[in-house]
């Protein structure tokens, strides 16, 4: 056999034929391996929350650009069941120390994509009880812990400029009914106010930036 096909290629060359032989097909590069709080990310928190923290459904919350301790401590408080949520509460059932500290620096270093307030903007109500409170039921100002920017303060107070306006109000009014019990302070502010006064500020909050 191996002197016919050497026969063959001897008659080829002799014609001035130059052979042609099959290439090796190369090997297929392997997937990416992802590993650690980029795994959990892809598997269970981009459905609800995006993969780079940065949610479509507006009554979940943007993570993107949030201070990690303030994500650290919410893991934290769905795991313990100090922030009652039936579906985070699950969640953050599965995750370790580790998990929870990766995610949150995860998601800190993503970048937020800012939004505008649908009526809220300069000179509104929003405005003037984010800015100044409401002397009438001794609420104060927002700015003076989130700062007048939203930027909030690390291990204090989250991050709040361009959050959904729907998630903001979502939450007052749980606070305000005692459903979410994890910051009394928001507690005691969100009882002096009305539902109107709480879509204002969280529509300002919204266009914030």
């Amino acid at each position: 056999m191996l002197k016919s096909v050497k026969a063959g290629l001897f008659v080829l060359l002799a014609m001035g034929i130059q052979p042609v032989f099959a290439e090796e097909a190369a090997p297929a590069e392997a997937a990416p391996v992802v590993n650690g709080p980029e795994k959990i990310v892809q598997n269970v928190c981009a459905a609800c929350h995006g993969a780079d923290g940065n949610s479509v459904i507006t009554t979940n919350p943007k993570l993107a650009g949030q201070h990690p301790e303030y994500l650290l401590k919410q893991l934290s408080d769905f795991k313990s069941g100090a922030r009652a949520n039936a579906v985070m509460a699950g969640m953050a059932g599965a995750l370790s120390q580790e998990d929870m500290e990766g995610l949150a620096k995860y998601f800190s270093s993503q970048s937020i994509k800012l939004a505008k307030a649908k009526s809220n903007g300069k000179g509104s109500l929003g405005e003037k009880i984010y800015r100044g409170g409401i002397a009438a039921t001794q609420v104060p100002a927002c700015a003076a812990c989130h700062g007048v920017t939203g930027a909030g303060l690390p291990k204090q107070f989250p991050h709040l400029a361009g959050q959904h306006a729907d998630y903001t109000l979502q939450q007052l009014r749980t606070f305000r009914t005692g459903e979410r019990a994890n910051a009394p302070m928001m507690m005691t502010i969100a009882g002096k106010m009305s539902d109107a006064e709480m879509q204002a500020v969280a529509d300002y909050i919204q266009g914030l930036r």
